[in-house]
């Protein structure tokens, strides 16, 4: 004869009930931990724990293992949703039956959802610094605990992923560090944590590598330089007009360069002559030019200036040839934008219109252009707009000629000879992409 069917207690009832907030929580807490322990940023932690935050430091220790980190959420996680799910659908089950079944499944799911996965990431992902230096003690406990079952769990999924040919020990970045900081600096940029010259800043730091002295120096044919066999009293006022202080002297023609004048050097030598500058020899007072090749990188040759403690060097080609000259102060303008001081002659060659476009300088710099009007032209094939304009066009334009390429419409308004004057860089919107049927 079969035992009598007993209905739990109401004791028991609430012991249950109990059992499964106690799991709808924790379940709540491993969902939360997970969503703010992977969202926390990594930077700030970093830095707490070099200030002396032992709760920064663990996280930080959690996230040097991430994939046991997951391991231990997930199991948590699973085993509580298990059993607040079982333990809820045998008690209904002996309460009315099989169609408890049926009432446990939704509850638990409208329970799970809202308590367990929405309400808790929702707070997780608002606050993730706040929630995971709160959670990351109680998280580490659990991972130590849980320790030797990810490990046979870990090496069980390895082993089913090298079936398929895919080794997790070999870990391949889509990004380098350099081009990951910059991503993160143009991100937080658009989400207004960074002013715009901050971010152009630290971009143009990162960017020293890869640029090369070609990409910053002045061209040969806008250097300033004066002709040492001119009679001294014009050698000098072509000296004073000049905004620079540092002018490459020639002899005979203008690319065989035989020294750079310091105007401090100058004046020093017309000091001690009495201001008889009859017989100054230039020769004499120039320095030695300093030659470096077009291919060297802006951090190269930052480090060469401030070793060398000289602010001025000639750039040639593979030939020799003089292709211009560049300066400490071309290369610190990459990071701080233009410097000018009451000396320099307004040489950027840019105007804007109300309609939008800009009228610039075949010559103007194409990443000048880019950090001043925030657009994005390549510059990886030229240097300059002029230069854009022809790589693309495969070919020298005609003056009126206009160009739409990169979601930008150039036209040449001016042209001298071979060389592109002037140019309108107008921006357009991007083609709409044709809807399929």
């Amino acid at each position: 004869m079969h035992g009598a069917h007993v209905a739990p207690s109401t004791l028991d009832l609430w012991i249950a009930g109990a059992i499964v907030v106690f799991c709808i929580f924790m379940a709540a807490f491993f969902n939360g931990s997970e969503t703010a322990l992977t969202a926390a940023s990594r930077a700030r932690m970093h830095a707490l724990e070099r200030s002396g935050n032992r709760r920064a430091a663990a996280i930080n220790r959690l996230l040097q293992h991430r994939d046991r980190l997951i391991g231990a959420v997930l199991l948590g996680n699973t085993l509580v949703t298990i059993g607040s799910s079982a333990l809820l659908t045998g008690v209904l089950e002996e309460l009315v039956g099989y169609s408890g079944v049926v009432y446990a499944t939704g509850v638990m799911t409208l329970l799970l959802l809202v308590f367990a996965e929405i309400m808790p990431k929702t707070l997780a992902i608002n606050y993730p610094d706040r929630v995971a230096l709160i959670v990351a003690p109680v998280i580490r406990f659990f991972v130590a605990i849980f320790g030797p079952v990810l490990a046979a769990i870990e090496t069980v999924v390895q082993g089913f992923l090298r079936l398929f040919g895919i080794d997790t020990s070999v870990r391949h970045a889509l990004l380098t560090g350099r081009e990951e900081l910059k991503s993160t600096v143009d991100l937080i940029h658009l989400e207004g944590g960074v002013q715009r010259a901050e971010r152009d800043m630290f971009g143009g730091l990162l960017d020293l590598r890869d640029l090369v002295v070609e990409d910053v120096m002045v061209h040969r044919t806008k250097m300033y330089t004066i002709d040492a066999d001119l009679p001294p009293r014009e050698f000098l006022r072509q000296a004073v007009a000049s905004p620079y202080t540092r002018v490459p002297i020639w002899r005979g023609e203008p690319d065989n360069i035989i020294g750079v004048l310091h105007a401090k050097d100058l004046l020093r030598a017309i000091d001690q002559s009495g201001g008889d500058i009859a017989h100054l020899k230039v020769d004499t007072l120039a320095l030695e030019a300093w030659y470096v090749p077009n291919t060297t990188s802006l951090e190269d040759q930052l480090q060469a200036f401030l070793k060398r403690k000289t602010h001025f060097a000639l750039v040639v080609d593979e030939y020799g040839v003089v292709m211009g000259l560049v300066t400490l102060e071309d290369i610190l303008e990459e990071i701080v934008g233009e410097i000018s001081d009451e000396h320099d002659r307004s040489v950027l060659g840019l105007r804007q219109n109300p309609d939008g476009s800009v009228v610039v300088d075949g010559a103007l710099p194409i990443r000048d252009l880019n950090r001043l009007m925030d657009w994005h032209l390549p510059d990886e094939e030229a240097t300059t707009i002029a230069g854009l304009v022809i790589h693309e066009a495969r070919a020298i334009p005609e003056t009126g000629q206009v160009f739409t390429f990169h979601n930008f419409r150039f036209e040449v308004l001016r042209k001298t000879r071979n060389r592109i004057t002037s140019l309108r860089v107008t921006p357009v919107a991007p083609p709409k992409e044709e809807e399929e049927d």
